[in-house]
């Protein structure tokens, strides 16, 4: 998995340059961590009304 990974980017590098394919990681990177980020937050939200609810 991880060779594969690496032609992805090889072939994103010789397509955009670097800095372009830099940017694009890391703004993939940040997409998927801002979207863990929210689902943490959503799973927190709906436990504590569900703990309101009970009480």
């Amino acid at each position: 998995m991880p060779i594969i990974f690496i032609i992805l980017l090889a072939i994103l590098i010789g397509q955009v340059g670097f800095w372009d394919a830099m940017g694009s990681v890391l703004g993939a990177f940040a997409m998927v961590a801002l979207f863990f980020i929210v689902l943490i937050a959503a799973i927190v939200i709906g436990g504590l009304m569900l703990v309101r609810r009970f009480r």
